[in-house]
């Protein structure tokens, strides 16, 4: 069509509808990239500013074009209100949880407030976790320590802290560590499950021993005990729970057999702590008692502490022992704070261990397996005493830094401060290379430890499990032990008259011979 008309063609009807189908076409048409068509965007923009009537609308009328372009959420696939599709979501459940946290008890109001607190002051250390950029967001951490102030108020605890998060496959951990108060102690479920089967162990073997008086040959396996709870491993208690204002969960304490196996398997977890654990070697328990085994691990290598802060109480220190050290310390009350410059100093000898070292039994204190087999003195006493274990010995509390094994020709330990621009209120910040996850703070007279990880140690190749053991041959053939066939009737007939013949001569022949004596 000619760009050009005449009146007289302009006039046309015929021709003007034509030019009108064919301009609005054009903007019918279809955007490749929006999937837009100008022609409705134009409508709902002017729309909206004729609804609206803002003010200088030329000049905002690119803006009100922008935001019709933005991406609208996809309508619900049934008849439902923005309410109803929000309460459906995940986050919404938690919260109704985590509300609890936040809810005053009954007269609360009127409760005193104690000298000493069981929980530290969350948001204080908080602040120096992001000084240090390690640790949970405000928020979260402020959970925490609502979170904790609950476990508080439903156990005798006389301390608890934020050990930190393990992370999982379909849920994380969050792992608090506790002490009980002296004499308040709960039992162990295990425990009691324990004794009640070695209990009915007990009363099957007299009751079989009442009816049945035959020696039987008794195979003792000698197992390694558990320490005791507060000793060892086992001096802290852990509880754990996947959300923040879920209730806690009370892991059991540690064996060394779990220890053991933990160290020769590596397993992500799952969230779940009644989940099996599948592994060569097998593991002796479910993931809570393996989680429970990695936190051993983990707070026997990571924790650590400014020297000087704690020290040995000199009532404990044992004379007549070769001044042994005790395995357990005070804080000194005299303790002067390090600067930062020397807590981040790549020397390490300002940090110490303050966790007793697992030896490879899978204990903190050796235990002898001979003192099971105690019994009355043999004339193998000295051949006894020479093949006598010889004990395991690791270094001891309050051990410094600098004496930690090299991880793969690399320095256990990374130091840093957290401002160089103005290191008089810098935070002096270590974190593990044998433990990625692993950090711990120092400012002053104050300092913590926290964990946020896998729950995995650092290795520089990828892991390989076990094999498994060779297959044992067969036993070899001899004729001595190879299986013949029985004789039949007549054969044992015809071997017993040539035994008789055999014996006959045999008397015949002792008769010649003492008549020739004579």
């Amino acid at each position: 069509m000619s760009a050009l008309r005449s009146a007289s063609d302009l006039s046309s009807p015929r021709i003007i509808d034509s030019q009108y189908v064919d301009e609005k076409s054009f903007l019918y048409e279809t955007s490749t990239v929006t999937g837009l068509n100008l022609y409705d965007h134009l409508a709902r923009v002017l729309t909206k500013i004729l609804n609206e009537k803002p003010q200088n609308a030329a000049d905002v009328f690119e803006d009100y074009s922008r935001n019709e372009k933005r991406p609208k959420p996809a309508p619900s696939s049934r008849n439902a209100s923005v309410a109803d599709e929000v309460q459906s979501k995940t986050e919404l459940a938690l919260a109704e949880i985590q509300e609890k946290l936040f809810s005053k008890g009954e007269g609360e109001d009127d409760i005193e407030v104690e000298d000493e607190y069981p929980i530290p002051n969350i948001m204080e250390l908080s602040f120096f976790f992001e000084q240090a950029g390690i640790g949970l967001n405000r928020e979260e951490m402020f959970r925490v320590g609502m979170a904790l102030k609950n476990l508080t108020e439903n156990h005798p605890l006389e301390h608890a802290r934020f050990w930190g998060k393990i992370f999982g496959i379909e849920d994380n951990y969050l792992v608090a560590e506790v002490e009980y108060r002296e004499g308040d102690e709960e039992e162990d479920e295990d425990d009691a499950l324990e004794e009640v089967s070695e209990e009915q162990e007990r009363q099957e073997a007299e009751e079989n021993e009442e009816e049945d008086d035959t020696p039987k040959m008794v195979h003792r396996v000698s197992v390694v005990p558990r320490e005791e709870m507060r000793t060892g491993a086992n001096k802290k208690t852990y509880f754990v729970c996947n959300e923040l204002g879920k209730p806690w969960t009370r892991l059991p304490h540690v064996t060394p057999a779990q220890i053991v196996a933990a160290r020769k398997i590596k397993k992500f977890f799952t969230g779940r702590l009644d989940a099996p654990i599948t592994s060569y070697p097998p593991f002796p328990g479910n993931e809570a008692n393996y989680l429970r085994a990695q936190i051993a691990r983990i707070s026997a290598g990571t924790h650590i502490s400014p020297v000087g802060f704690y020290q040995f109480d000199e009532e404990d220190v044992d004379d007549d022992d070769g001044g042994a050290l005790p395995d357990n310390f005070i804080i000194n009350t005299e303790f002067e704070p390090i600067p930062a410059r020397e807590l981040a100093s790549s020397s390490l000898t300002s940090w110490v261990h303050h966790v007793q070292h697992i030896l490879p039994q899978g204990r903190c204190s050796w235990w002898n397996p001979k003192e099971e087999e105690e019994g009355e003195p043999d004339s193998d006493a000295e051949e006894e005493r020479a093949d006598e274990p010889q004990p395991e010995v690791g270094p001891p509390l309050l051990s410094p830094l600098s004496g930690d094994a090299d991880v793969d020709g690399m320095s256990p330990w990374t130091t840093s401060l957290s401002s160089k621009l103005v290191p008089q209120f810098a935070v002096a910040v270590v974190r593990s290379c044998l433990w990625p996850g692993a950090h711990a703070f120092a400012f002053g007279k104050i300092f913590e430890n926290i964990y946020i990880g896998w729950g995995h140690k650092y290795s520089a190749h990828s892991f390989s499990p076990m094999q498994t053991a060779p297959v044992q041959d067969e036993y070899p053939t001899e004729p001595k032990i190879t299986e013949v066939d029985d004789p039949t009737p007549e054969e044992e007939a015809a071997a017993r008259e040539g035994q008789e013949e055999d014996d006959q001569d045999e008397q015949d022949d002792d008769g010649n011979y003492d008549d020739d004596d004579d």
